[in-house]
């Protein structure tokens, strides 16, 4: 919206010419969705308190330590995303075909796992919504976006897979593209979601992943830059920085009241969301392997759960105490505080290794 104002008002007062830049517009949306997220965040989790009564349900078979969260609020997702697109919407260069394909990724995400938290309040179970559909709407979902990825590209380049670390090497997929890019946008999703289980544990990696793939999209979306890097240059999906710079916004405002311990839990309506919210970055602006590095963390999550279902099935043994591999640790004598902190350290380590891909070409 204000873009659309900066073009109007520029030539009768200049400073509408910042609302042009992507840097202070993504500045903005930060600033806008923390602040919003900082205000009427007491308001909604009063509200989701009284409506859930005895909040998420707690797994009788989780740490010990977990026992004393009973009766807190989940939805917290509401909070971020509510602020995440009302930011956009005002900051954002609407006529971006990307911002609104991340945008419609990320709502619909959120609507999916809004309603697995609320089956699970309603039946006071951990078990919400059946695992078969919930994969098959969201492979829905994303696909449809790969393949208005692809139209808003152009050929061959819109349907071939970059590899960091070389310069030119391109895989072109075809349309089978659009099947490679919703596993990418599904498996982040549901990735994010298995990370979240502990106060602050998903929503600062989130955050720090937010970052670098916004920082990414900048340099992806600018021609100078990108030839000076020597990476792709996809054009229009420098736009998707304001977004990601609107969810880091939300994440701090969201992190003000999930600190320890957490007023609201994020839910899968946050996790679901922003996962797939940073998986359909990766896909537009073609960073997909990229991905796997800057959130590994994210990744490990989901291999733990994977290899721990595997081992059972097969062996009738299990790896780990516990899966995700975050209540392993736990389940092995480390507090909460220390699963979180180290996990934050080794996302801040990855994001460093997934930007020197950015060179080391």
């Amino acid at each position: 919206m204000l873009y659309y104002l900066s073009q109007e008002l520029t030539g009768q007062f200049p400073i509408f010419n910042l609302f042009r830049y992507i840097t202070f517009r993504t500045g903005g949306a930060l600033i806008t969705t923390a602040v919003l997220v900082f205000l009427f965040g007491p308001a909604i989790i009063a509200s989701l308190r009284l409506r859930q009564g005895k909040g998420q349900p707690i797994r009788a078979d989780g740490p010990e330590t977990h026992f004393a969260k009973a009766g807190t609020p989940t939805m917290g997702g509401l909070m971020i995303l509510s602020g995440v697109i009302a930011s956009s919407l005002i900051w954002a260069n609407l006529t971006s075909t990307y911002v609104w394909v991340v945008l419609a990724v990320t709502v619909s995400f959120g609507l999916i796992g809004f309603y697995d938290d609320y089956l699970k309040v309603s039946r006071a179970s951990h078990r919400g919504f059946p695992g078969r559909t919930r994969l098959a709407l969201e492979f829905v979902v994303a696909g449809l976006a790969c393949i208005a990825f692809i139209s808003a590209g152009e050929a061959p380049f819109s349907t071939s897979l970059a590899f960091p670390f070389f310069k030119d090497l391109l895989l072109n997929l075809g349309w089978f593209f659009s099947v490679f890019g919703a596993l990418v946008i599904v498996g982040a999703g549901n990735a994010v979601n298995l990370t979240d289980g502990l106060d602050g544990l998903a929503i600062v990696p989130v955050m720090i992943a937010a970052a670098t793939f916004g920082l990414i999209a900048y340099l992806s979306g600018n021609a100078i830059f990108a030839d000076y890097l020597q990476i792709h240059f996809v054009a229009g999906t420098g736009e998707l920085a304001v977004i990601c710079g609107a969810v880091i916004g939300a994440g701090l405002g969201f992190l003000w009241f999930n600190a320890p311990p957490a007023a609201i839990f994020m839910g899968d309506t946050g996790s679901l969301a922003l996962g797939g919210m940073i998986g359909a970055t990766a896909v537009a602006i073609k960073h997909e392997i990229v991905l796997a590095i800057v959130g590994g963390l994210f990744v490990m999550e989901a291999l733990s759960v994977i290899i721990q279902v595997a081992s059972f099935k097969l062996t009738g043994k299990r790896v780990f105490k516990m899966a995700p591999i975050h209540h392993h640790f736990e389940k092995m004598g480390w507090t909460e505080s220390q699963v979180v902190i180290r996990f934050w350290i080794i996302s801040v380590m990855l994001a460093l290794l997934g930007l020197a891909t950015l060179k080391l070409r």
